[in-house]
């Protein structure tokens, strides 16, 4: 039966483990482009960085907003994502990504219900970790007129329907629609150092380093300031699985990347997402 029929419902798991940054956004894209020619199933994927990395919105400016300097000095990469956004720190965090064709069942076909739908996945695999999670639906849903970005930060404010407790950001996404296929990836924090993340970026002054600090800390929280306790990776990681299927009323597979997503993504690495070309394109 083909991979653009019925089992269409029946989708890839991959957990990937740890990788640097380069790696992790080529993989993203080899699957993209490998689902959009049919020749792999929809795919979750889960994984996390190393060395530590600052990801870049698409249509994000890079030296005007992130202190590459400062990146390099502590050995944290910068890279430039696929999807819109603002940045991310990518440190202490489970990041998953979603691959799907548009018109895939089950699929919504907007982009703010598609989150809504996603977010499901990871409110159930969170309630297993004993962590009661809210999708925020901002005012600019119903209507009003939506504000700019306060900062080049993400977590500075939740987007729609992404994750948040005592309405304080938890998780962040984001998502693009290429080939009539849908890319969202994400982070979920499991530590977060406001401090650290706004000594990456530039900034006008001292005193407005210290009142992004702060904002920060106001506004966005991770598992471990949630739950009291560390948790690790692996730990996170473990139920968000049955999570996903639940909520998405899908079933997954346990899977690897294809030989040749991995040779794409190899390439990809080398020749897209570790060169300045691309990083530092705006």
């Amino acid at each position: 039966m083909g991979l653009l029929g019925e089992c269409m419902m029946n989708w890839r798991i991959i957990n990937s483990g740890i990788a640097d940054a380069a790696t992790n956004m080529a993989v993203d894209e080899a699957i993209l482009l490998a689902h959009s020619a049919g020749k792999v199933p929809p795919t979750l994927r889960f994984y996390g960085w190393k060395p530590a990395a600052v990801s870049l919105g698409y249509f994000q400016r890079s030296k005007s907003e992130i202190d590459v300097e400062q990146c390099k000095k502590q050995q944290i990469d910068v890279v430039r994502r696929l999807t819109g956004g603002r940045a991310v720190l990518h440190d202490a965090e489970l990041t998953y990504s979603i691959v799907v064709r548009e018109d895939a069942p089950r699929i919504p076909r907007t982009i703010t219900a598609s989150y809504c739908y996603f977010s499901k996945g990871l409110l159930a695999g969170l309630e297993q970790l004993g962590v009661k999670a809210e999708m925020t639906v901002p005012i600019a849903a119903y209507g009003q007129k939506k504000k700019q970005p306060a900062s080049a930060a993400c977590f500075d404010a939740p987007s729609y329907y992404e994750l948040t407790v005592a309405a304080r950001k938890l998780v962040g996404s984001a998502q693009v629609r290429k080939n009539g296929v849908i890319l969202q990836h994400g982070s979920l924090l499991l530590r977060f150092s406001a401090e650290q993340f706004v000594g990456l970026l530039r900034m006008q002054s001292e005193e407005k380093r210290e009142q992004m600090i702060q904002m920060l800390k106001s506004r966005a929280t991770s598992l471990e300031e949630v739950l009291g306790r560390p948790v690790t990776w692996e730990e996170v990681y473990r139920p968000m699985p049955e999570g996903f299927a639940t909520a998405l009323g899908i079933q997954l597979e346990r899977s690897e990347l294809t030989a040749a997503e991995q040779a794409i993504s190899k390439e990809l690495a080398a020749t897209k997402y570790s060169q300045d070309s691309w990083n530092m394109l705006r």
